[in-house]
């Protein structure tokens, strides 16, 4: 008679069927920036005067305005562009587009930043926009600022990067000298912006309003942000600077843990 055979004592149980989950997904730079953008047109109301931002960031917003607007979940929204790009852009999308001269006051802004630091106060410009944004931006009841992560600092200048200055080209060289020296303690470098068209050899860099961008790299703090603005503005030849100071009301910063946002405190500077 035949018997059934006992499993060995030895044997070990299979182990326990397990079902593959898929490798979480990386977000790249864009689609942070995506993310923030989205975030900070929730902001907009039919009937506003917006001001349109420009750069890879600000982008994405004047994007989502013309696909509400074609949806019809936005009506009667007209739209301040900041540089002749965002112009050209939001003509692409319908985007109905005025001047400050017929509004004045612009009800919301929405732009990106190259620096925010923990006070709100930015680094705007290395698209060479600064001083339309500022114009447009200064001239708003709200501006909603869009970033990623890598755009906090700790202080203005803390990224290494440029801070821009647009000056006149009329012995601009001189300007930017008078520049440096103004940041001699912070370690500044002042260098003329560039750029290069494909076939063409490299030329200085001309704003929208024909003049010359002179970057400061800075390798300290330099201090007193409002100090700092004042002395810019005085010396003959600048026009503006990208630092944008007790300008923004709310910053979007958008992260792979998810979108956070950081309002401004009555009374901050």
């Amino acid at each position: 008679m035949a018997t059934a055979s006992c499993p060995s004592l030895d044997a070990q149980p299979p182990p326990p069927q397990t079902l593959s989950s898929p490798p979480p997904s990386i977000l790249s730079q864009d689609d942070l920036k995506k993310i923030a953008a989205f975030k900070a047109v929730d902001f907009v109301e039919s009937g506003m005067v917006v001001g349109l931002g420009t750069g890879s960031t600000a982008r994405h917003a004047v994007d989502r305005i013309g696909q509400l607007l074609r949806q019809g979940k936005l009506r009667d929204i007209v739209g301040i562009p900041t540089s002749r790009v965002t112009h050209e852009q939001a003509l692409s999308l319908g985007i109905p587009l005025s001047d400050l001269d017929s509004h004045p006051v612009v009800d919301l802004a929405i732009d990106g930043a190259d620096e925010v630091d923990p006070s709100l106060n930015l680094v705007k410009g290395r698209g060479g926009s600064l001083l339309r944004e500022k114009m447009v931006e200064g001239a708003c009841k709200k501006f909603v600022v869009i970033v990623d992560e890598s755009k906090l600092v700790d202080y203005v200048g803390g990224s290494r990067l440029a801070m821009p200055v647009e000056v006149i080209k009329f012995c601009w060289k001189y300007t930017a000298e008078r520049l440096r020296s103004l940041f001699d303690y912070a370690g500044c470098r002042a260098k003329l912006r560039m750029s290069r068209d494909v076939g063409k050899e490299e030329e200085p860099f001309v704003t929208d309003n024909g003049n010359y961008v002179v970057d400061l790299y800075f390798e300290r703090d330099i201090g007193d942000l409002w100090v700092a603005s004042d002395a810019i503005l005085r010396l003959a030849g600048v026009v503006e600077h990208g630092m944008f100071l007790g300008m923004a009301s709310t910053v979007i910063v958008a992260g792979e843990l998810g979108v956070r946002l950081i309002n401004r405190k009555l009374g901050q500077r």
